[in-house]
Order: structure tokens, then C-alpha cells, then sequence
């Protein structure tokens, strides 16, 4: 569950009726559209944002744009609203980023922009994106996200910022590169003839060439200034007087001239300024809940002050939602917290009044869906009650759907007492520091809530709060990726679940969850299945789809592990439906899952396909699947007979595992690195990898290949007891065919055979083949003999049919020339190009070798991936070698 956009924030904002034209800019701006990104800096009141409102009008390029705020500084809610705009010119971009987004704990921010520009890079048009206003991003992440967003900028994208101060970006950087147009202050201020046509036509005044030019040098052509000098002016008979007074810097000049606007309004006017100049955003019907004075109309003023050009700016075209200028609501909430109305006759406007409108645009903002909306007024009228109540919401809370930001700054803002008051606010600073990263500041949080709730007479509440404690102690063990912290993680998690209140859903699916998981990696798979079972239970009653998704995908792999693997295959299938289409990140388990599956049926083809979908879904957000992702993609390579391409993907691996510190794959790695080194005839390396990882399986395998079938067989037989004892029956058959190939080596047929048989009956009803035929000749030897005993003889027999099958087609494409295996032979250049991509040659030495340009051959490499039929550079040379082009 999202927070609701606010809509408005997305609008273009209209071109001015009486704008005055500055082509000179203009054509600076147009002429920026070769670079990366064009930076409109300058302070409030230069027309930062008309110019570029009128300059996008007339661009011919479709425009993505965002008007930011405070609340934006939160890298979720930001990232939410960027693909939002995104969607105003492409629709349904950035699923993958938005689902990322849902997770308790997401990806980093750099991964999740992978995944937009990896579609922005698809969009067939040019088209530019505006930030405006992004001094108000107040986020070190956001700044970085940006920097990462211009260095692999998509080339039909344009990036447009305005702001009152330079971003925290390399500017420098894309100076010296030619990639950055910008405007400044200096550039942006009105030249005399600007200001004669803005005092005179636009805004109707009659002054003369030498009171203009007086005006525009005392105000050194800032807009603003002009703008405010002139509403002034109306009411003055001597203007020239009126100019002639008029000095001062220009925030002295600011302050003297909005005393003059103000007034010159009625006093129904001045308060209505004054007192929603605490909206950031204005509309009718919230300014009149509000003021609730039925006197004055909320919308009919609205309309009155734009057309009196009392700095209002309509946000969108049906003229509903403005803002004030920027430097004007400042003034104007400065004399409203100075307490002070400003104008005769009204009483003074103070503080606690101040909090009496925050308290009633909360209500309105509750009202209209708009949660964080409502959250931040409730905040601003110290309403703690109701700004707790808000966070929390009806199921996940704010700080989980974009409002991290704000939250955290709140809860930062409270002091102790208050805190202490409301052990339930301790709680959620703890949950919001998780969320927001900082790991090593929730601990002290815990205690002090531990230390609130001291002496508090237990009841539901109480117990509720000890049990969201433990669920916090239980994640931040997760989050350590420790092997020592796994018994943490269960201790925690089960107390959390004792004392969460039975209603409490939300936190009992995400607790069950993390209990679920912290059982497989200890190895207890049964208690695994139950606490999955109770998660997907706990988030289907509370609608948390995401937990349902990590739960019910554990459950696939806890089905997988106990060869229920058309049952697992299913499992799989729902979590895909749950994360719907297109699939986002958090999909790509399922993905993999699908892929083991297919491969132990020996579908090949969609074994490969649910792979390489799964790799890609992984690598976008660098989660911990990546490895299942990529161990499962080098088997297949091995499969396919690409040894040194299967080595080299899991080099890869090894060093992405040790790189993120994610230590329980390891062995995982391991494994599959003996397999190929065995493939490869380095038995040396490949026995050291199995003793320092204690791989009992692996270290049978080299005991196999050195000829010391003892020695493999004591081996087998001591895993085989301890995997029966703890009921790991995927493991069980896997030693077992292991077990029969050893005692089949060392002599003893009719063990073999007889045992043989056991695994046979254990593996049909899974329908496994490859667990068999990955085995080679041995095993075909075995099965032959297993049919004339008699054993199992229909799926014996099957599994020969595989076997002759294999090796008819191997036959067949030796006697083949490799022409005649694609529907489309590689041409000469094509070959050439293909032979030095198999020498790991990047790109560039391909062209300097075949001196051709680099778009050349990028354009080569997408031919020969196409007449392959492959994806990646890996697949093409397993593909070239296997026929024989290579």
C-alpha cells in the first residue's frame, strides 16, 4: 500500500497570460538540450519557474515534471513522485522500482534507478524531466541518486533543474565534460527593456523611461522586486517619489513591500493571506476549512488575488490549486508566527491560533486521503495524539509508504518527556531508524522504550509494545548477516509472537516471516514450513502483499528442499501472480525456483528462460537472490558443456558474495565451483574447496575422481545419517544416486542396484531427470541394469530413453556444420566478431582489433546474440562452442 500522490505537484505549470517573451533565454535553454543537464540557479524571485514553463511549452518534447517539497528529502517518497511524473509522459514505467519500494527494507536507492533507466533507455522519444525547486531536498541519498542518474543518463533524456541553490552534484565534473548549460542569477534578471514592457503593459503602470530604469537599477532587475514595486505602486499618486525612497537590500526591500501590499488589501483579504499562507498548497474548499468563516469564499479569493497578481501560482490549467510565490508565503507565515496580523482592526494572530488552522487542514488532508499531508499539519499543530494516530494509519504504517522522512525529522523533534509519555513513540523511532538505515541507533531507542514502559501496569497495549520490540531485535539481528545471530533472530521472533496482540497482523506476518527464515538457514526445515505457513496466514488477513510474497516464497523453497517439486512449481506460480506482471524484483526467487525445477525435469528451454529472468530481476536490486540467480546459471552452463564459462560466472559470484558480506552462500558457491573444477580436471583446487567448506557431497565427488571409492563411500555414508536425521530429503537423494555410483565404482553391483532402486522410487514422484543424467555414463550403466532387475523399470526406462536421446543429439550436431544449425548463418565479420568475444575481449578492443567503430560492433553483437538465440555474451560463446563455431 502506497501513499496517495498529491496530483498537482506533477503539472506543468501554465504559461502566464502577459509572460514576457526572452527569447535570448530561451534559446540558451534550447540550445542545452545537447547536454545532460541544463541548471537554472538563481534566488527566490528571478522567474525561475516561468521560464521554464514557458520554455517547455514551446519545446516540442515531451516534459516529466515535478514540483518538490520538504517532505521529498524521504528517498522513497521522492523516488515514488520521480516515477510518477515519469508516468505523465510514459505510462506504467518504473513497476520494478515502485515494488522495490514496497518492501520493508529496500534496495539501495542506486539499484532501484538501474532498473528505471534501464526502461527510460527504451523510450523511443527525446524527452525532458524537470525537478523545480530542489533546494527544498534536504537528502545526501537523493543528491547521490542524482549524480548516479546523470552519469548513466539515457541519451533521449533530459534533466532540468531549478533551484535557489546549487545541488550537491559534480557540477564541475559535467562543466569541464560540455554537459551542463546554466542560467544564474546574473542571466535571469530582467534587462531594461524587459522591465519597461513588464511595469508598463503587463502590469499597467504608466511610468516614464527614467523612473523605469531607476526602478530596475535599485532592484537590479530582480523580478520579484519589480513585481511587488509595482503592486504598490497603484495606490501611490508620486511615483517617481515613491522610486526615489525605495533603497535597501533586497530582503530589507522585500519586507517594506509587502507591508504595502498587504496594505493596500481589505482586511478580509490580508487575513486570508496571512492565515493559509500555512497550506503549501492552496485550494477552495481547504482554505474554507481552514478559516471556516462562510463570509469568505475560499475559491472566489483565490481567483481575485491571481487576477490582482498578488504572487499566486496556478498549478494547473483548470485554475483549482495554486501556491504563493515562494519568498512571499515566508513573509507572510513569518508575520503569522510573529503574531502579528499585519493590517487595523484584527486581532493579533498568535500561536496558538496559528495551531488551530494546522489542526484543521490535518482534518481536511485526513479527509481527502492524503495521509502525510494530514500527518505533517497534525505535527505543525502539536497534536501528538493525532500525529501518532496518522502515522499508524488502517494497516501499513506512513513511514513505511514513503513518509520516512518526515516521520523520523518529528520524532527527532519531540523532546524526551514526551517520548517517555508514549512509550509507543519510542517504538516507532526504533522502526523508522531501521527503516531509514540507521542500524546502529535503534538499540539505545528499545532500551529507552524498555525503560518507559517500566512500572506501566501490563494490558494488551503494554504487551503489544514488548512484542514490537523483540520483532525489531529479531530484524536487526537479520540485518547483521551473522551465522552467530541466527539464534537471536529465533529467541526474538518468538517472543515477538508471544506477545503481539492476535490482532496485530501486520507485525505478526513480518515476525513469522523472519522466524520462518532464520529456521532454514539453521536447517529446520519443518518448523521453516510452519512459521512460512503462519506469515502467509498473518499478511492474507492484513493484506500485506509483500510479506506474502518473501513467505509464500519460502514456503516454494521449503517444498522444492522436500522434492514436492510439482507442489513447489505451483507455490512458485502463485508468488508471480502475487507480485503481478510486469514482475519487480522481489520476483525473482520465484523465478529461479521455476528454473531449478524445469532443469531437474529437464526442460532446458524454460529452465533457461526463468534463469536469465531471474539474474536480470536480481541484478537489479543486488539482493542476496542474486546468487541462487547465478549458481543456478552456471549449472546450466556446465549442462551445456561451457566449463570455462561456468568458472568464470562463478568467480564472479564468489566475489559479489564476499564483497556484501552475505556469508550463508558460500557453501552454495563452493559446491558449484568443485563441479566445474572436477569438469575441468583440476582435482586439486577442487578438493582443497571442499574441505575448507566442509562440503560433504563435494568432497565424495573428488574422493570419486581421484579412484578412492572408500574413501567416498565413509564419506557418504556419515552425511547420509545426518540428513536423515535432520529430514532433509532433498539431500538424501542426492547422496543416495551418489552412493550407488560410488559402491557401483568400488565393486559392489547389486548394492548399487538395490540402492539404486531406493532412490528411484524416491525420485518419480518428483519426476526428477537431470539428478540422473547429469551423472553421465555411470549412470546410464546403472539404469540399464536397474530395467533388467526389473527395478522400477517404466521410469528406469524413461531415463534411458533421455540418456540415448542426449547422445543421438550430440551425434547429430557433430555431423552437422554449424551452418546448418541456425536458421541464419553468422556472416564473415559476424564470426570474426564472434571469435574475439569468445577471447574476452570488451568491445572496444573489438573495434580497435577490427577497426571498427563501437556502435559497429554493439550492432554486430545484437546480430550474432539474435542468430543465436542468446542474451549475454556467457550464452553466445557456450552457443558458439557447442557449435563448433568456436
Amino acid at each position: 500500500m502506497s501513499t496517495p500522490l498529491l496530483v498537482t505537484k506533477l503539472y506543468v505549470p501554465p504559461p502566464r497570460p502577459k509572460a514576457i517573451p526572452r527569447p535570448h533565454l530561451t534559446g540558451r535553454l534550447k540550445e542545452g538540450l545537447h547536454r545532460k543537464l541544463t541548471l537554472i540557479s538563481a534566488p527566490a524571485g528571478f522567474g525561475k519557474t516561468t521560464l521554464v514553463s514557458e520554455w517547455v511549452a514551446g519545446a516540442g518534447r515531451p516534459t516529466a515534471w515535478l514540483s518538490l517539497d520538504d517532505a521529498d528529502s524521504d528517498p522513497a517518497r521522492f523516488l515514488a513522485y520521480l516515477v510518477a511524473a515519469l508516468r505523465t509522459i510514459v505510462p506504467n514505467i518504473g513497476e520494478g522500482l515502485l515494488s522495490a519500494l514496497q518492501s520493508p527494507q529496500p534496495p539501495p536507492i542506486e539499484s532501484m534507478l538501474t532498473v528505471l533507466l534501464n526502461e527510460l533507455a527504451t523510450v523511443p522519444d527525446n524527452f525532458i524531466l524537470v525537478l523545480d525547486d530542489y533546494h527544498l531536498i534536504d537528502a545526501k541519498p537523493i543528491d547521490n541518486a542524482l549524480a548516479f542518474l546523470l552519469e548513466h543518463q539515457p541519451p533521449r533524456m533530459r534533466l532540468v533543474i531549478a533551484t535557489r541553490e546549487d545541488p550537491q552534484l559534480p557540477l564541475a565534473r559535467l562543466r569541464s565534460r560540455g554537459q551542463l548549460t546554466e542560467l544564474r542569477a546574473a542571466d535571469l534578471r530582467f534587462t531594461p527593456s524587459e522591465a519597461a514592457e513588464f511595469l508598463n503593459p503587463v502590469m499597467g503602470l504608466t511610468l516614464s523611461a527614467a523612473d523605469i530604469a531607476a526602478l530596475e537599477d535599485r532592484t537590479e532587475g530582480w523580478i520579484a522586486g519589480l513585481q511587488l514595486a509595482a503592486i504598490s505602486m497603484r495606490g501611490h499618486q508620486d511615483a517617481t517619489s515613491f522610486i526615489t525612497s525605495f533603497t535597501g537590500s533586497h530582503r530589507f526591500v522585500l519586507d517594506y513591500l509587502v507591508e504595502e501590499v498587504l496594505h493596500q488589501q481589505s482586511e478580509r483579504v490580508q487575513a486570508f493571506l496571512l492565515r493559509t499562507s500555512i497550506l503549501d498548497r492552496l485550494y477552495g474548499p481547504l482554505c474554507d476549512a481552514v478559516l471556516l468563516d462562510s463570509s469568505i469564499s475560499g475559491q472566489e479569493t483565490l481567483a481575485y488575488l491571481e487576477r490582482a497578481n498578488l504572487f499566486l501560482v496556478p498549478l494547473d490549467d483548470e485554475r483549482r490549486w495554486y501556491r504563493y510565490h515562494h519568498l512571499f508565503a515566508e513573509l507572510l507565515r513569518q508575520r503569522l508566527h510573529q503574531g502579528t496580523a499585519g493590517f487595523v482592526g484584527e486581532a493579533p494572530c498568535g500561536l496558538p491560533e496559528v495551531t488551530v488552522f494546522h489542526g484543521r487542514a490535518s482534518v481536511w488532508f485526513d479527509n481527502h486521503g492524503l495521509e502525510l499531508e494530514a500527518f505533517q499539519h497534525a505535527a505543525a499543530a502539536n497534536d501528538v495524539t493525532r500525529a501518532e494516530r496518522l502515522i499508524v494509519g488502517k494497516g501499513t504504517p506512513l513511514y513505511v509508504r514513503g513518509g520516512t522522512a518526515a516521520v523520523l525529522a518529528w520524532l527527532e523533534s519531540l523532546p524526551a518527556p514526551v517520548l517517555d509519555a508514549r512509550p509507543s513513540l519510542w517504538v516507532m523511532f526504533a522502526s523508522v531508524l531501521s527503516i531509514a538505515g540507521h542500524v546502529t541507533r535503534v538499540e539505545p531507542k528499545l532500551q529507552a522504550a524498555e525503560a518507559a514502559l517500566h512500572g506501566v501496569a501490563p494490558d494488551d497495549e503494554t504487551r503489544d509494545l514488548i512484542g514490537r520490540i523483540a520483532g525489531i531485535r529479531a530484524l536487526l539481528a537479520l540485518l547483521a548477516a551473522d551465522p552467530h545471530q541466527i539464534e537471536t533472530i529465533i529467541v526474538q521472533s518468538r517472543r515477538a509472537l508471544k506477545y503481539l496482540h492476535p490482532d496485530n497482523l501486520r507485525e505478526r506476518a513480518a515476525t513469522a516471516w523472519k522466524l520462518g527464515l532464520a529456521y532454514q538457514y539453521q536447517g529446520n526445515r519443518a518448523a521453516a514450513r510452519r512459521a512460512y505457513t503462519e506469515a502467509i496466514s498473518a499478511s492474507e488477513a492484513s493484506g500485506n502483499v509483500h510479506v506474502n510474497i518473501l513467505a509464500t516464497t519460502g514456503l516454494g523453497n521449503i517444498q522444492e528442499f522436500d522434492n514436492q517439486l510439482s507442489v513447489a512449481a505451483e507455490t512458485y506460480r502463485r508468488v508471480l501472480r502475487l507480485v503481478g506482471d510486469p514482475p519487480g524484483p522481489v520476483a525473482c526467487e520465484a523465478h529461479v525456483g521455476l528454473a531449478r525445477i524445469r532443469y531437474k525435469w529437464n526442460d532446458l528451454e524454460a529452465a533457461r528462460q526463468h534463469g536469465q529472468l531471474s539474474v536480470h530481476l536480481a541484478r537489479q536490486v543486488e539482493i542476496a537472490s542474486f546468487v541462487s540467480s547465478e549458481l543456478f546459471l552456471a549449472r546450466l552452463q556446465l549442462a551445456q558443456g561451457d566449463v570455462t564459462g561456468a568458472i568464470a560466472l562463478l568467480a564472479e559470484t564468489e566475489q559479489s558474495v564476499r564483497q556484501r558480506n552475505f556469508w550463508f552462500r558460500m557453501p552454495d558457491v563452493a559446491a558449484a565451483q568443485v563441479l566445474a573444477l572436477l569438469r575441468q580436471g583440476n582435482l586439486a583446487e577442487a578438493a582443497k574447496l571442499a574441505q575448507a567448506h566442509d562440503l560433504p557431497m563435494s568432497q565424495a565427488r573428488v574422493h570419486l575422481a581421484q579412484g578412492e571409492t572408500s574413501a567416498a563411500l565413509a564419506v557418504l555414508e556419515g552425511w547420509r545419517r545426518q540428513v536423515e536425521a535432520k529430514g532433509w530429503e532433498d539431500e538424501r537423494l542426492k547422496v543416495m544416486v551418489l552412493q550407488a555410483l560410488a559402491l557401483e565404482a568400488h565393486g559392489e553391483q547389486d548394492v548399487a542396484g538395490r540402492l539404486l532402486s531406493e532412490a528411484l522410487a524416491l525420485a518419480e514422484p518428483g519426476g526428477y531427470v537431470r539428478l540422473f543424467l547429469d551423472e553421465g555414463a555411470p549412470m546410464a550403466h546403472l539404469l540399464t541394469d536397474a530395467v533388467a532387475r526389473g527395478a522400477r523399470p517404466a521410469y528406469a526406462g524413461k531415463l534411458l530413453a533421455v540418456f540415448e536421446a542426449e547422445v543421438q543429439k550430440r551425434e547429430d550436431r557433430s555431423s552437422l556444420p554449424a551452418a546448418q544449425l541456425l536458421s541464419e548463418p553468422l556472416s564473415p565479420r559476424e564470426l570474426d566478431v564472434l571469435r574475439l568475444i569468445a577471447q574476452g575481449r570488451s568491445n572496444r578492443e573489438i573495434g580497435e582489433k577490427l577497426f571498427l567503430a563501437l556502435d559497429t560492433v554493439k550492432g554486430h553483437n545484437r546480430k550474432i546474440f539474435g542468430k543465436l538465440d542468446v542474451q549475454s555474451r556467457t550464452e553466445a560463446i557456450a552457443r558458439a562452442r557447442e557449435l563448433g563455431l568456436v
